[in-house]
């Protein structure tokens, strides 16, 4: 008998060493020697049942499957807001209407501000142009032609914000476009000057190495023309090189398709507006700041799935937008974000969710304050203030109204960042990344529209009514006890 024991303990060893290795459990024992036969060993496979293994939903498991669990979750998901898109469409009606919003667009742009504000950027376009010319041709020193160039560059985001602030007429939509364009413009001609700048100075190099110095100066004047300033001003990056990777041909079909997710996104968009988020704005009479801390957070409570959703439909656009921008030219460097969405940390997630402003800041200022002997935390330090005043400049300006949500929400995620990445690894810092994009920069973004869309109201109730001061509130009186 003890020999038996003895004989099954060390097959139930050996069995429970290739379940380990391979997975399997409805395999054969192995044996190292020559099998035994049939009538010794016929209940092994009953008698070892057992070997050592964790649990599947464990920390020390290494099974990823968890694609049910995900379709339980999209199921769970979906009807939850189809709950809620029934219930909004029960108490206030069909409310989505296009036509509405192109009404509005006409009527705030009656005498086309955004539109002049884009077509006078190319003045400052053709200035960086000449200004390269003329220090190629010797006309300018490049101490001069530097100078010139942080002049235009200036004027260039002054301007916008001088015709923004002094113009009545201009929506907040309209001067939110023509900010963002010009703030792309600007960095593109900065990338413009300093590109053009590195290249004159490798052609004095080789020009000292060998006597091809001519014929690379005559290449290098080659490409400062309108046709090629004008491609890089229209291809989806922000950094400027000679030679763009380029693809073969136009593919007439991803164009389309590209337009037609443009269109489409663009509607779904201004259904949620119109018909979940302006609803929540008509609720409160008041702007954000002067409301009591429960009506912030029931205001905060309510905004945090359409705007998360507003924030991932833009996304999705941005995506749609370059990608048919890249199709139409030919622009080959298609790589416009990473998979930001998988981010164990929000250092991760800045790094992948806009490659291109990445690669522009990286490229020409990260790596500027790295030759002046800054050190590497604080040149990313100071990059990420950088980005984080942009972000509030271009969102807080059209609206005529600043609080520094958007930079204090940035930098208070900096903190948790920094002070929790060694707490919040794997899944458990992807779950604290979304987290923060649900509760941060976005709903800070949609708080300033709460505060410019009841603003813009009462300034429009007041003006129509000028000696009747309750006649907007026709409700309240209503409601008054006769």
């Amino acid at each position: 008998m003890a020999v038996m024991r003895k004989r099954f303990a060390s097959v139930c060893s050996s069995s429970s060493a290739e379940e380990d290795s391979a997975g399997l459990y409805d395999s054969a024992p192995i044996f190292t020697s020559d099998p035994p036969s049939e009538q010794e060993h016929a209940y092994e496979s009953l008698l070892c049942c057992h070997s050592v293994q964790d649990s599947l939903l464990s920390s020390n498991s290494s099974f990823t499957r968890y694609r049910g669990i995900l379709n339980w979750i999209i199921i769970l998901l979906v009807l939850t807001h189809a709950h809620l898109f029934l219930e909004n469409f029960i108490q206030h009606g069909f409310l989505i209407d296009v036509k509405k919003v192109w009404q509005h667009l006409i009527e705030e742009n009656c005498n086309w501000p955004s539109v002049n504000l884009v077509l006078g950027a190319n003045v400052f376009a053709i200035t960086a142009l000449l200004l390269e010319r003329s220090q190629d041709k010797g006309l300018l020193s490049p101490t001069n032609a530097h100078r010139l160039h942080l002049v235009n560059l200036g004027l260039l985001l002054l301007f916008p914000a001088a015709v923004i602030v002094h113009e009545p007429t201009t929506s907040a939509g309209g001067a939110f476009l023509s900010l963002c364009f010009y703030t792309v413009l600007g960095m593109k001609l900065y990338s413009y000057q300093e590109a053009n700048h590195w290249y004159r100075q490798a052609h004095l190099t080789d020009a000292d190495k060998d006597q091809n110095g001519a014929v690379a100066q005559k290449v290098h004047r080659e490409h400062l023309t309108y046709r090629d300033l004008c491609y890089f001003l229209l291809a989806p990056t922000l950094c400027y090189q000679r030679d763009f990777p380029c693809t073969p041909k136009v593919r007439i079909n991803k164009l389309l398709h590209r337009l037609l997710e443009m269109v489409i996104v663009i509607q779904i968009m201004v259904g949620i507006v119109q018909q979940w988020i302006e609803p929540i704005f008509q609720r409160s009479e008041n702007s954000f700041s002067s409301m009591d801390i429960t009506m912030k957070v029931e205001h905060l409570v309510r905004l945090v799935a359409p705007t998360h959703f507003l924030w991932l439909l833009f996304f999705f656009l941005n995506h749609s937008y370059l990608n048919f921008c890249a199709e139409l030219l030919r622009f080959g460097d298609r790589h416009f974000y990473g998979d930001w969405w998988n981010a164990t940390s929000l250092i991760t997630f800045w790094k992948n969710w806009n490659i291109p402003f990445q690669r522009w800041c990286h490229r020409h200022v990260y790596t500027q304050l790295a030759e002046k002997n800054v050190s590497s935390s604080r040149a990313e330090l100071l990059v990420f203030l950088m980005s984080a005043a942009m972000c509030e400049y271009m969102i807080a300006l059209p609206l005529n109204n600043c609080h520094l949500w958007i930079f204090l929400m940035m930098v208070f995620e900096l903190l948790v960042a920094v002070f929790l990445r060694d707490y919040f690894q794997g899944n458990y810092g992807n779950g604290l990344v979304w987290l923060c994009l649900l509760l941060g920069p976005p709903l800070a973004v949609i708080i300033y529209v709460h505060d410019h869309y009841i603003s813009f109201h009462q300034r429009c109730q007041s003006s129509s009514s000028p000696l009747i001061p309750d006649q907007h509130l026709p409700s309240r009186v209503a409601l008054q006890p006769q």
